[in-house]
C-alpha cells in the first residue's frame, strides 16, 4: 500500500523552510522524482531531494540556503540552470521547469523554460515524474499527469512519453529502466522493453564511466541477476561486457555436457550477495569464470575442460576495466588475485589435505583469503541437496584447517624470519642472486612445514644453503 499522505512530511522543519522561501518569492514549487517515488514506497530516509521551481531554481536554493543553519555555500551550474544546496547529509537539488530538445550526438540535451508538464514529460519514467506542490493553493497534493501512481502500484516502469523517442534521446534511460526494475523488483513495460532491443546502437553516445555507474547500481541490488538477465535479454550485455555472454549455452558431445557457465554465474553473485555489500567482491564474482569460454576443451577421456581458465580470466579482467574505464589500481588487482585464486580453496576441501597446501594458501592470499573463501562458498551452486550440504561442510573445515595453520606458523602476511640485511651481513654480500635463492629456500622450507616460522630454525637453513652455493662468513 502506497503512502500517499505528505501533510505530515511537510511539518518537518526542512520543507517548512523550503515552503516558505517559495511564497517569499512567489515561486511556484514542487517535490519532484526519486524523492517522491521512495517516499510513496516508504523506502529509506532520501538523502537527495529534487525540487522543480516554475522560475528561477537558483533564486530559490540561494533563498533556502538562508533558512537553513550550518548549510553549505550553494553550488551553481549555469549551463543547466540548476543549483544543490547541502545540509545535514540531505543534498537538495533545484532546477527551473524547462523543456528539452536533443541532438542524435549527445545525450546532453537543449535547454528551454517550461512549465511543470513540461517538466514532467522530459523525465525518464512515469513513477519519477509525480511532482507534491509546495503552494499555498493544495500543499501537499501530487500532481500526476502520467498516471505514475497507477504504475508505481501495478510495480511497472513506463515512459511518459513513446519509448523509443526517450531511450533515442538519452540512451542512459535504457540502463536506468533496468536498474530501478531490479532496485524496486518492478517489471518493465513490454512496449519500453522493445524499445531498448531496437535503441541499444545508441549506447554509443553514453561514456564509460555513466555505463559503470549504472552496472555498480545493478550489482549492489539484493538481486542482481534479475538486471542482469534483463540486461543479457535486451542485447545490451553483449556490448558492455561480452565476456560474460560467451559463457552462454551449453554444448554435448558423445552425451557429455557443462553446465550453462552464465546462468552459474549469475547465480554466483546472487549467493554472495546474501553475505557481503563489498562491490568489489561481487564483482568478482561477476567475473570469476570468464576465462572458461576461451579455455573451454573437449577430452574424449574425461569430457568438458577448462584447464587454465583462472590465470586466463584474471588477464582479461584487467582488458575489461580498462575498455570500461574502470580503476587500474588496487581494486582492480584485488578483482584480478580473487579470479585467479578462485578454485583453490575448492582443492584443499577435500577431506585429505595436507598441511602445506594450507600453508600455500594462506601465503599466496593473505588479506584476500576471507574474501577468498566468501567466493568459493558462493560458487557452489548444485541443486542435489547432499552434495550441497558436503561442499559447505567441507569450507566448515577448510576454514579451520585456516585457523590452526594460522595459530601454530603464523604464515599470512608472511615475512621471512631471516632478511636479505642479515644475510648479506652475515656473507659480506653485495645485492645479487644468492640472497634471493637463500631467501626463497627458507620461505619453501617454512610452506613446506620442513622448519618453524622462527629466526632461528631460519638462520640455521641460511647457513646451510649457504655453504651449499658456495658463501662463507668472512668472521669465522
Amino acid at each position: 500500500m502506497l503512502n500517499k499522505n505528505f501533510y505530515s512530511l511537510l511539518k518537518q522543519s526542512l520543507f517548512k523552510a523550503l515552503v516558505q522561501s517559495a511564497q517569499e518569492l512567489s515561486i511556484e514549487t514542487y517535490l519532484i522524482g526519486g524523492f517522491v517515488r521512495d517516499h510513496l514506497l516508504g523506502r529509506k530516509k532520501a538523502k537527495d531531494i529534487d525540487i522543480v521551481a516554475v522560475g528561477s531554481g537558483i533564486k530559490l536554493a540561494k533563498a533556502i540556503q538562508r533558512k537553513l543553519p550550518n548549510a553549505k555555500p550553494v553550488q551553481i551550474f549555469k549551463s543547466y540552470g540548476t543549483a544543490m544546496v547541502q545540509w545535514e547529509g540531505i543534498t537538495l537539488e533545484f532546477v527551473g521547469a524547462r523543456k528539452e530538445s536533443y541532438s542524435r550526438e549527445s545525450r546532453n540535451p537543449k535547454i528551454f523554460i517550461g512549465t511543470l508538464e513540461d517538466d514532467q514529460k522530459r523525465r525518464d519514467f512515469t513513477i519519477n515524474t509525480m511532482a507534491v506542490s509546495l503552494n499555498p493553493k493544495n500543499i501537499g497534493e501530487i500532481i500526476d499527469p502520467f498516471n505514475g501512481l497507477q504504475d508505481l502500484e501495478n510495480c511497472i516502469i513506463k515512459t511518459p512519453l513513446d519509448p523509443s523517442i526517450t531511450y533515442s534521446d538519452d540512451p542512459l534511460r535504457m540502463l536506468r529502466a533496468i536498474r530501478f526494475a531490479a532496485q524496486l523488483n518492478f517489471k518493465i513495460e513490454n512496449q519500453s522493453l522493445a524499445a531498448i532491443k531496437e535503441n541499444i546502437l545508441r549506447l554509443k553516445i553514453i561514456t564509460s564511466e555513466r555505463i559503470v555507474d549504472e552496472l555498480n547500481k545493478i550489482l549492489m541490488t539484493q538481486t542482481p541477476s534479475v538486471g542482469y538477465r534483463l540486461l543479457e535479454q535486451t542485447g545490451l550485455l553483449e556490448r558492455i561486457i561480452p565476456e560474460l555472454i560467451y559463457l552462454k549455452g551449453i554444448e554435448e558431445i558423445e552425451g557429455q555436457k557443462h553446465k550453462d557457465n552464465f546462468y552459474h554465474t549469475l547465480e554466483v553473485v546472487d549467493n554472495i550477495c546474501l553475505t557481503t555489500d563489498n562491490l568489489w567482491l561481487r564483482w568478482a564474482a561477476l567475473l570469476h569464470d570468464i576465462g572458461k569460454a576461451p579455455t573451454k576443451k573437449f577430452d574424449k577421456k574425461i569430457g568438458w575442460t577448462f584447464h587454465g581458465h583462472e590465470y586466463v580470466g584474471s588477464k582479461m579482467v584487467y582488458k575489461l576495466f580498462k575498455r570500461l574505464k574502470m580503476p587500474l589500481n588496487e581494486k582492480m588487482k584485488y578483482v584480478q588475485k580473487l579470479v585467479m585464486m578462485s578454485s583453490r580453496p575448492i582443492i584443499i576441501s577435500e577431506d585429505i589435505v595436507s598441511a602445506a597446501a594450507v600453508r600455500r594458501l594462506v601465503f599466496d592470499a593473505g588479506d584476500l583469503l576471507e574474501d577468498l573463501i566468501t567466493l568459493c562458498e558462493a560458487d557452489i551452486t548444485t541443486k542435489n541437496p547432499i552434495r550441497f550440504k558436503r561442499y559447505h561442510n567441507n569450507f566448515k573445515i577448510v576454514r579451520q584447517k585456516i585457523i590452526e595453520v594460522e595459530d601454530r606458523d603464523r604464515i599470512r602476511n608472511f615475512q621471512p624470519p631471516v632478511t636479505g640485511e642479515v644475510i648479506m651481513k652475515h656473507f659480506n654480500l653485495k645485492p645479487c642472486k644468492e640472497i634471493g635463492l637463500i631467501k626463497d629456500a627458507i620461505k619453501e622450507a617454512i610452506l613446506e612445514g620442513e622448519i618453524p616460522n622462527d629466526y632461528e630454525a631460519a638462520f640455521n637453513l641460511m647457513l646451510k644453503k649457504g655453504n651449499e652455493i658456495g658463501l662463507v662468513n668472512d668472521g669465522e
